[in-house]
Order: structure tokens, then C-alpha cells, then sequence
């Protein structure tokens, strides 16, 4: 039976393809600078999709709305939206209201600073878009882009896509501009909410160690050199399972033993240090032989 796959290039349906409609279009602004622009998706993902199925027969599964003091299917019309202001106690919002405190300006991005990129914790980096000028706006836009990569700056703004406002950044990106949406600062988790655990100072052995494999194993940035195994693994499990007709697969899958509490870890760094080692002397002779 052919492979269900689908092709590693092709886009799914919320994927950015050439000449893909604009999601947003507007304007930058900064002091008395408009650069009419639109807005497109800069990234893509595609998901492995799975229905919900009966076991008995794989009819699949619906979801129905439910009301939960009686257990009746609503029909969207009766449906309206609350907020819970308290246990069980809620607060009816429709059209009208979300519509008052609708934001002015939506089809602008006002820039409000430019501050140094390398300043901000990526932590606060959510999603990237790609910026494309409309036309007349090639000039400012190149213009924005250029002083922007000199200066190592990106311009921190507000935007309304749709019905929400975010904060976003504003980055030189090679010969494009990238709006990058980002978190606001009370949308993050405080560090100090995790538990380290308890550790004893490294000793200067370890730290001398661990920055010589650190230095082994670094590599020239090659986003290709990444890939998303577990999605390849699973996908080949299905057309496995698709030509087997659905049956169960003989193989077993043995879970990987818990680690021990206890490490030896100048142990561990001198075993990772000689597989590093060993690893870059093979590569070399990988190198010499297609030279």
C-alpha cells in the first residue's frame, strides 16, 4: 500500500506559501515615519493529526456541547460568552462590549523604543512574521531594515492583530524586517518558582572539563543539521502499520532505565570528552577522504 506521508516540503494549511495572503495589513510607525506593510506567516509546522475513534468498530468521536447542570447538547445559538469572576458566579459578555473596549489604531504598529537586541532575554520571543512592504513604502522600509542591522537595535511596539493587542518586536532579518510577537512581562513565570535541588559549587577540574567539551562539540550554526525525530519515527510507525493493515507490530519498546541519583560527574564528563574526541577524529577522516 503507497505512504500516506506527506511530503516533508509540502505546506500544510496554515503554512506560509509563496504569494500566501497577508494576514494583517498596516503600517510602521515611528516618529513622523509610515511604512505601509503587510504581515505573513514566518514560520510552519506541520502536526500529525488524530481523530478520536470507538474501539469497536473506529466510528469516530464528536464532540457535542454539553450544558453541565443538565447534561443537554446546546445549539450554538443559545451559546453566549462568561467570565468568572467567582466560584460558579459569571458575568455575560457580548458583541457590543468586546467592541467598546476595542483598541484605536489597529492597522498601525507604533513603535514606542528601539532598544539593543542582545538585551532582551529571548525568553520573552514568541512568534516570528515576515514584514513585507506595500507599495511605496520599499524606501522606508530598507531604510528601517538597514539602520536597524547597523545598530544592533530592534524596535519594541504594540500591534492589534485581530482582536488582540500584543508587544513585538521589530528585527532586521537579512534582507527583510521580522515582527516578532512577544510576551508581556506579566505573562512570564518567575525562575524562582523552580526547585533547583541542591548542588555543591563545581570544582575548577569540572569547570575546565566541561568548557573543553563544550568547545568539542561546538559546531557552525546549520539549522538543517535539526530535525524532528519523533515525528519521522511515528510517521514511519503509521505506513508500517498501514501496510500491515492495521495490525500490531511484533517489536517491543523497552523503556530506558531511570538514571541513578548518584553521578560521578568528572566520570561523565571524561567518557563525553573521549566519545567527542573520538567523534571529531572520525569526522576528520570523513572530511580528508571526500576532499
Amino acid at each position: 500500500m503507497a505512504s500516506r506521508k506527506k511530503s516533508s516540503t509540502a505546506p500544510s494549511s496554515d503554512e506560509p506559501r509563496e504569494g500566501a495572503r497577508a494576514i494583517w495589513k498596516g503600517s510602521i510607525s515611528f516618529g513622523l515615519v509610515n511604512i505601509p506593510v503587510s504581515l505573513k506567516a514566518a514560520t510552519r509546522r506541520e502536526e500529525l493529526k488524530f481523530r478520536l475513534l470507538r474501539a469497536k468498530d473506529l466510528s469516530p468521536v464528536n464532540y457535542k456541547r454539553v450544558a453541565q447542570v443538565d447534561g443537554r447538547e446546546v445549539p450554538w445559538d443559545e451559546i453566549v460568552k462568561g467570565y468568572e469572576y467567582q466560584k460558579n458566579k459569571f458575568v455575560v459578555l457580548k458583541d457590543d462590549d468586546f467592541k467598546r473596549v476595542d483598541i484605536e489604531a489597529t492597522q498601525t504598529i507604533d513603535i514606542m523604543d528601539f532598544v539593543p537586541l542582545d538585551e532582551i532575554n529571548p525568553i520573552y520571543f514568541m512568534r516570528p512574521y515576515y514584514l513585507e512592504p506595500l507599495r511605496g513604502g520599499g524606501s522606508a522600509y530598507a531604510l528601517l531594515r538597514d539602520v536597524l542591522s547597523q545598530t544592533g537595535k530592534t524596535g519594541i511596539a504594540k500591534v492589534v492583530i485581530k482582536t488582540r493587542q500584543h508587544l513585538a518586536a521589530i528585527k532586521a532579518n537579512g534582507q527583510a524586517l521580522v515582527l516578532e510577537l512577544m510576551h508581556f512581562a506579566d505573562e512570564l513565570v518567575s525562575s524562582s518558582t523552580i526547585h533547583m535541588g541542591k548542588a555543591k559549587t563545581p570544582s575548577k577540574r569540572e569547570i575546565d572539563m566541561a568548557r573543553t567539551l563544550v568547545s568539542q562539540m561546538t559546531e557552525k550554526w546549520d539549522p538543517k543539521r535539526y530535525n524532528d525525530d519523533y515525528a519521522s519515527a511515528l510517521m514511519k510507525l503509521i505506513d508500517r502499520k498501514i501496510e500491515s493493515g492495521g495490525k500490531e507490530l511484533p517489536e517491543k519498546v523497552t523503556a530506558p532505565k531511570a538514571a541513578s541519583n548518584v553521578v560521578d560527574l568528572v566520570a561523565l564528563l571524561q567518557k563525553s570528552l573521549d566519545d567527542s574526541g573520538s567523534g571529531q577524529k572520525a569526522t576528520g577522516k570523513k572530511r580528508r577522504k571526500a576532499a
